[in-house]
């Protein structure tokens, strides 16, 4: 690294970098929307291979919050931790979202999370947009993250056969 590099100030991070992941489930939109919502589903398919979900709070209203563990394989913890913003069941959830190995809530420094279940016949339309995300990296990472978890949740819905 040069001196000049050494002077030059930090890039600060951007708060307008986002993502969009979709997927079709097997399910109408009241199962995915409770497997999305219920601790006690979440536990069952949260996070993409190699990650479980070992703890789960959810107080499901708005200005509720919930708390997700992510058990890596290394058997560290990552924590998501948020607050609902916005309800309206079956069809959206609003929440924000901050993850660390202890992260303290704070909206301000928080990303945002859209889920849509849009119905598609017998099936649900899953249309995940996470925002106000901080750098590429963690972009990336959040993207790798939802394309696993919505892995993970076809196949949970799946194996819970018709309703």
């Amino acid at each position: 690294m040069t001196d000049r590099q050494d002077a030059m100030p930090e890039p600060r991070p951007s708060a307008s970098l986002s993502l969009l992941v979709r997927r079709v489930v097997k399910g109408n939109a009241e199962r995915v929307f409770g497997a999305w919502t219920r601790a006690d589903q979440i536990m069952k398919w949260w996070g993409p291979a190699h990650i479980s979900c070992p703890q789960c709070e959810v107080d499901l209203r708005v200005g509720g919050r919930y708390r997700i563990a992510n058990l890596l394989p290394d058997g560290s913890t990552i924590w998501i931790i948020g607050q609902f913003l916005r309800i309206e069941q079956p069809h959206l959830l609003a929440y924000s979202w901050q993850s660390g190995a202890d992260p303290q809530f704070d909206p301000d420094a928080a990303s945002k999370v859209t889920v849509r279940f849009l119905p598609k016949g017998p099936n649900t339309e899953i249309v995940v947009e996470h925002t106000s995300i901080p750098d590429e990296q963690t972009r990336t990472n959040h993207n790798s993250g939802w394309l696993g978890c919505l892995d993970e949740l076809d196949a949970f819905i799946d194996s819970m056969g018709s309703p």
